[in-house]
């Protein structure tokens, strides 16, 4: 009975354009609290954002994945002007132009990248569930969030969980310790047998929890750590008024699986629209 009523509640929850809407204005927000805790740290890179259409336009060097728009045409029809001063802002930042397109932004929004030379370049399913149900802390990894001195060992310990990446390491482990700082982020450390082994993270925009920073390191895997990780932050942020939690992964990976046997379901699939080099470079020149 409770079970059918847990699922009742569940399916309540359409995956509509209000969801998607609240969905990436929860990925929005903790874009920019990155950029702009990067723009505390280090000044000089020039980390900045700006809002375009009610869309969030992130700036944090030319070669990091958080430089890019998050919510375009979720919440007006986008028009060319818009476009215009986008792919401006990046000009004059030096930067690729990268959009995530949710398939419930206006229909417009695709046709209109489409005619200005935009390419698909990536997809990533968009994954949600409700509070319900959560699991009771269990098993032999032990979980806390991360103290204020610990930042630096929670950056190394996500690099080192893409150990097996050696060009992305030093990339994770920047990324990573501004992660840590971002006001309102929250990152947490998995310990096995008193061995720090695993890494994630959580941001709260609203009632949504978007967790991020999953990470273990190689030699510790298959023993449980990122499902202790999950679980730990969806009771937290449940704890913290959060009715609904979010996840963002490769279509097919072994995260999204993970993800789907924790209770989550896919929302939508997202479009990563790139502009290619020689057009962008156009637009700075012209």
């Amino acid at each position: 009975g409770g079970y059918s009523m847990r699922q009742s509640a569940f399916n309540e929850i359409f995956a509509d354009l209000e969801l998607a809407r609240r969905l990436e204005r929860t990925e929005a927000c903790g874009g920019i609290e990155f950029v702009e805790a990067r723009a505390r740290a280090t000044p000089e890179s020039g980390a900045r954002w700006i809002e375009v259409a009610g869309a969030a336009a992130l700036y944090d060097g030319p070669s990091s994945p958080i430089t890019q728009t998050f919510g375009l045409g979720m919440w007006q029809e986008l028009a060319e002007s818009d476009l215009d001063r986008i792919e401006a802002f990046y000009g004059e930042c030096g930067a690729p132009v990268y959009h995530e397109v949710s398939p419930l932004a206006d229909v417009t929004t695709h046709q209109l990248l489409s005619r200005r030379g935009y390419h698909p370049v990536e997809m990533t399913s968009v994954m949600f569930r409700s509070m319900t149900g959560l699991e009771p802390e269990s098993g032999r990894i032990e979980v806390r969030r991360t103290a204020e001195g610990e930042y630096e060992e929670w950056a190394r310990l996500a690099a080192e969980g893409w150990g097996e990446y050696a060009d992305l390491s030093e990339l994770i482990y920047d990324l990573g310790l501004i992660m840590a700082k971002r006001r309102g982020s929250l990152s947490f450390l998995a310990a096995l047998d008193g061995r720090l082994i695993a890494t994630a993270g959580l941001s709260i925009a609203g009632d949504v929890a978007l967790l991020t920073g999953a990470s273990t390191i190689p030699r510790e895997r298959r023993q449980g750590a990122q499902h202790a990780l999950l679980q730990y932050r969806l009771r937290f942020a449940a704890e913290c008024g959060c009715r609904l939690a979010m996840m963002c992964a490769l279509p097919g990976s072994a995260s999204q699986r993970n993800a789907e046997r924790s209770g989550f379901r896919i929302a939508y699939t997202r479009i990563k629209w790139g502009l290619p080099a020689e057009v962008s470079q156009n637009i700075e020149h012209s």
